[in-house]
C-alpha cells in the first residue's frame, strides 16, 4: 500500500479529550486481525454517517501524571492475553494493563539506592515482546515480561566518559540489526546493541534535549527529534560521522514533545507541529513533500495506523484563562486571552484518511 500525498487527507469524526491524567492510547494495533475498537468496515460507515464513533471504549487512569506508554507489540484480539499494554507514571512503578477491561496485571518495580520506588521515564517492549526496556536517569533497566515484580537487568549508560548522561526520554528498536537507540535530555543519542547493552555509537547534534528516536524501516537510519529544536535529524548507522539531512518543523518555541512516525512501507515521514501543520518528508533524500493544516493548535502526535490508509493527531495544550478578571475592562491582549481559553475543542484527537495506491 503506497500513499497518494498529493491529495489532502479527509478529517474523519474525531473526539474531543479534556479530561487531565488520561493517557489516550489510539486504537491502532501491530497486525491486520488486531483492530481494538470499530473495525475498518465500522469506521469507514461512522465517517460517512457523521457519526462519532471515536469515544474513549476503556479509560484507566494512573494516580500521577503518566510519562510514557506502548502497546505490547504482538497484541491479537483472537489471544486475550495478548491485549496489554505499559505505562509509567510519576512515582510510581511500571503497570501492565489488560486493554479489554482495564485490570491491572501486573508491575515491574525499580528501587533506588533507599529502596524506594523509582519511576521509569521512557519504556519501550523489545522486537520479540519478551523484554521491557524502561529509562532512567543515566541508566536503563531491563525487565523479563514473563516475571514482573523487582527482579530487573540494570545498565549503567556512562560508561568511560560517554552515553547519556541524563534522563533516558525515548528508547526505539531496529526491526532488523539487534540494535537498540536511546535518547537524553542531555542532548544525546546513544545506540546499543541489545543483547548485551554494548555501547555502539554516540550521536550529538540535536539543539535541544532528545524527545524521540526512531528507527527506518529497514534499520539502517535514525531519526532524531529534540525539544525546542526546529530540525528531525537522520543518521545513518552504517556510517555516523555526519548528519544525513534534517527535517524541518515549527516546535522552536513550545515545551511540549513534538512526534513523528514513518508510514508503514517506509517511505515517508510525518511530524506535527505548532503552527498546526502536519509536513510530510520523502525519506529518499529528505525533500518535503506536502503539508496540511491538522489543527489551530500545536500538533504535538502523529501516529500512521500499521495497515490501513488512517493517521491520527494529537493538538492541543493546556491554557490558563481568566475570563472572570477581564469583564469590566479589557485590551486586546487580554481578549486574546479569553479568546484562546475557549480553544477547548483543539485539546483533541483526530483521526485522518489518505488516499492510496495498492500499485508498487
Amino acid at each position: 500500500m503506497f500513499y497518494l500525498y498529493a491529495r489532502a487527507p479527509l478529517l474523519l469524526p474525531s473526539r474531543t479529550f479534556l479530561c487531565p491524567r488520561l493517557t489516550l492510547l489510539v486504537p491502532f494495533s501491530a497486525r491486520p486481525e488486531d483492530a481494538y475498537g470499530a473495525a475498518a468496515e465500522d469506521t469507514a460507515e461512522a465517517a460517512v454517517g457523521g457519526q462519532d464513533s471515536y469515544g474513549a471504549s476503556l479509560q484507566v487512569n494512573e494516580g500521577e501524571p503518566v510519562y510514557d506508554f506502548c502497546w505490547y507489540p504482538y497484541m491479537s484480539v483472537s489471544d486475550p492475553a495478548t491485549c496489554v499494554f505499559a505505562s509509567t507514571s510519576r512515582d510510581h512503578p511500571i503497570h501492565l494493563w489488560d486493554a479489554t477491561t482495564g485490570e491491572l496485571r501486573c508491575t515491574y518495580r525499580a528501587y533506588d539506592a533507599m529502596d524506594e520506588i523509582t519511576a521509569a521515564l521512557s519504556i519501550s517492549f523489545n522486537s520479540t515482546g519478551s523484554k521491557l526496556f524502561a529509562g532512567y536517569n543515566k541508566a536503563i533497566r531491563v525487565f523479563d515480561v514473563h516475571r514482573p515484580g523487582r527482579d530487573f537487568e540494570q545498565y549503567s549508560l556512562l560508561k568511560g566518559g560517554e552515553g547519556p548522561t541524563g534522563i533516558i526520554s525515548s528508547i526505539s528498536f531496529s526491526p532488523q540489526n539487534g540494535m537498540l537507540a536511546v535518547g537524553s535530555y542531555s542532548q544525546t543519542t546513544a545506540v546499543y546493541a541489545e543483547g548485551n547493552m554494548e555501547p555502539l555509537y554516540v550521536l550529538h547534534g540535536q539543539l535541544g534535549g532528545v524527545t524521540q528516536v526512531l528507527f527506518s524501516k529497514d534499520g539502517n537510519y535514525l531519526y532524531t527529534g529534540g525539544r525546542k529544536d526546529p530540525y528531525i535529524l537522520c543518521w545513518d548507522i552504517r556510517n555516523t560521522v555526519d548528519i544525513v539531512y534534517k527535517l524541518y518543523r515549527s516546535c522552536d518555541t513550545t515545551n511540549q514533545r513534538v512526534q513523528f512516525d514513518i508510514e508503514p512501507c517506509g517511505k515517508h515521514l510525518a511530524t506535527g507541529g505548532q503552527d498546526g501543520m502536519v509536513h510530510i518528508y520523502d525519506l529518499q533524500g529528505g525533500q518535503w513533500v506536502t503539508g496540511f493544516q491538522a489543527a489551530a493548535d500545536t500538533v504535538n502526535g502523529f501516529s500512521f495506523h500499521p495497515y490501513l490508509p488512517l493517521a491520527t493527531t494529537s493538538s492541543g495544550h493546556r491554557r490558563f484563562g481568566m475570563e472572570d478578571e477581564f469583564e469590566e475592562e479589557s485590551s486586546l491582549a487580554d481578549l486574546f486571552i479569553i479568546y484562546f481559553a475557549h480553544l477547548g475543542d483543539e485539546n483533541c484527537c483526530s483521526v485522518w484518511k489518505f488516499s492510496c495506491s495498492q500499485e508498487s
